[in-house]
């Protein structure tokens, strides 16, 4: 809930928040937070997301010897993509095509890595024109080259205004037949045959193997000047080496193991004549020697073709398994539930609703949501979680749906508090979207969506909004109210085993915050923060924590039937 007691009751003197109810989708142009301690020079950065939609927000510059540097760390979230960065690393995760990407920089790297999610995708390699700079804890580079990286991994326009002295970027997907040439490229290692691309110590940047019905290639990458390989063919045990002269390289980034293939595993290790790669085989897979080594004439890449005995019509089965397994396999991970998008209410300006005590709303339910994405990371290692806020910062309701739907979120779940004039309410109630069926669900709603009152210029924004789009709304969501009605109940279920907390049942109503997702959602009051008994509970951390357990059982039910039922759809 939004409002403390006494602003609840001023809010049904506003005949205005009656057309409140009924907002659909909407515009923003949002400004980016002011960093704590000492202000630092920034480059604006245009997002245009399609539809008159986007934001404008400031990135770590800095100027060096006359060139214009940008911070990678604060690019990457000023496109809010999530990313870890450590010992010079800068890890990027994108949502925007499915199923996504991995992009890798190191400082003083010549080469980014871009890891596909999918396994049925290899990883591509991209050699840039200017290394990363690690400057104090941040990776800088020039700001065009910096805008030339982003677009080519996203696949989508982003660019550097001289002229107009900023970046600008549109999110929305290039079309088809468009080339990146009005982007510029950054080269690969197949595209750049100069001979200054090809100077310095040899590095191996990237190995990957493809497996082939009669035996594997492996590829490996390199940075720097090309050299020689020394290779011994496959033992009596079905191992082989290949030590490349001079090499050196990532021993545990180059390090592979694979469960099947003829491949099982390569493992590199430093030696006084370079680096050296011990290739094991599956015993089983009887590889021929000898083994034939290549090395490319235009790029700095090297091959290790390995063959092994061959059955034709063996092979004509495999292969059509093979690709009946990979539709197979595309299809689960389409429908896997992979993400997670929590939603910690109000926040910021907006206290939410407020006890008699003092209790905010927007503190009880980000802690809970806190606590309930570090379950999930523990529990379910394989589920990425994503926060609408993961601290005390305003986000209008209507931008949390579209972090969800930007994030390739599977299910999207909202967390509030509730409040009522009437003390003597309490318990939990579990919303999905729909037409209001009570006038207490009415009111529930009609208190969560006047939260935009604190949005800039909300009058005109909402201006002429109707039930008709309540109920549009509503008819998107039909896709997912079986799934929606599961998940609210199976949330349910595990309060009803609290001795704290009762369950007032699932309901429905308008709120504007379950509008945008595109996926099964669902809004959890977890108690009446009006109530002098459940606020004294939810102001209790340990508490707090408790909540916060009981709605992860309900989501570890629902996701082990809901994915039962996709497996079970897709093998009939």
């Amino acid at each position: 809930m939004m409002l403390s007691l006494s602003r609840l009751r001023r809010c049904s003197a506003v005949p205005f928040l009656m057309a409140l109810f009924f907002a659909a989708s909407f515009s923003i142009a949002a400004a980016a937070a002011p960093a704590s301690g000492a202000a630092q020079p920034t480059i604006p950065l245009r997002v245009s997301l399609g539809g008159g939609e986007g934001y404008t927000i400031g990135v770590i510059a800095r100027n060096d010897s006359g060139s214009l540097l940008v911070d990678l760390d604060s690019m990457t979230r000023a496109l809010r993509l999530s990313l870890r960065v450590a010992g010079g690393t800068l890890s990027a995760e994108e949502a925007l095509n499915s199923p996504g990407s991995i992009l890798v920089v190191r400082a003083g790297g010549a080469f980014v890595r871009i890891e596909p999610r999918s396994r049925l995708d290899a990883p591509r390699m991209l050699q840039l024109r200017s290394a990363p700079r690690l400057i104090g804890e941040r990776l800088f580079m020039p700001v065009g080259d910096a805008a030339r990286l982003f677009s080519l991994w996203l696949d989508r326009d982003i660019l550097y205004s001289q002229k107009e002295g900023m970046l600008k970027a549109w999110m929305q997907p290039r079309p088809k037949a468009r080339s990146t040439a009005s982007v510029g490229s950054l080269a690969t290692p197949q595209q750049d045959t100069s001979s200054s691309a090809f100077a310095g110590p040899t590095r191996i940047v990237g190995i990957a193997v493809e497996e082939r019905a009669n035996g594997a290639i492996i590829t490996m990458t390199a940075s720097g000047a090309a050299t020689e390989a020394v290779v011994l063919q496959p033992d009596a045990s079905g191992k082989a080496f290949c030590t490349l002269k001079g090499a050196s390289g990532d021993i545990p980034a180059l390090t592979k193991t694979f469960g099947q293939g003829v491949v099982r595993s390569i493992r590199p290790s430093d030696t006084p004549e370079g680096l050296r790669f011990a290739v094991a085989f599956d015993p089983e897979a009887q590889v021929i020697a000898p083994m034939e080594f290549q090395k490319s004439q235009t790029t700095n890449r090297y091959r290790l073709l390995v063959r092994s005995e061959a059955d034709v019509k063996a092979l004509r089965e495999s292969e059509k398994t093979r690709r009946i397994a990979s539709v197979i396999q595309q299809d689960m991970e389409k429908w896997k539930l992979d993400t997670i998008v929590l939603d910690a209410g109000h926040g910021g300006k907006d206290p939410g609703a407020v006890g008699l005590k003092g209790t905010r709303e927007k503190d009880v339910v980000l802690n809970i949501v806190r606590d309930l994405g570090s379950i999930i990371a523990r529990k379910w290692p394989g589920v990425r979680v994503v926060y609408t806020r993961k601290d005390d910062r305003f986000i209008p309701l209507h931008e949390r749906g579209k972090i969800a739907n930007r994030e390739g979120g599977k299910l999207f779940l909202s967390i509030h508090a509730n409040a009522n004039n009437k003390r003597s309410m309490r318990g939990a109630e579990v919303y999905i979207l729909g037409p209001h069926k009570t006038k207490s669900a009415l009111d529930v709603a009609m208190l969560e969506n006047a939260v935009i009152s604190q949005e800039a210029d909300y009058q005109d924004r909402y201006k002429g909004y109707t039930q008709e789009h309540l109920i549009m709304s509503t008819m998107a969501q039909n896709a997912f109210v079986r799934q929606s009605t599961s998940l609210a109940q199976e949330i349910l279920r595990p309060i009803d085993r609290s001795p704290t907390i009762t369950n007032r049942g699932v309901r429905q109503a308008g709120f504007m915050v379950l509008w945008t997702p595109s996926m099964p959602s669902a809004l959890v009051e977890v108690g009446y923060i009006s109530n002098a008994q459940e606020e004294k509970i939810l102001r209790d951390r340990q508490e707090q924590t408790k909540i916060a357990y009981r709605v992860f059982q309900g989501l570890e039910v629902y996701r082990k039937n809901y994915e039962a039922s996709r497996l079970a759809a897709m093998q009939r």
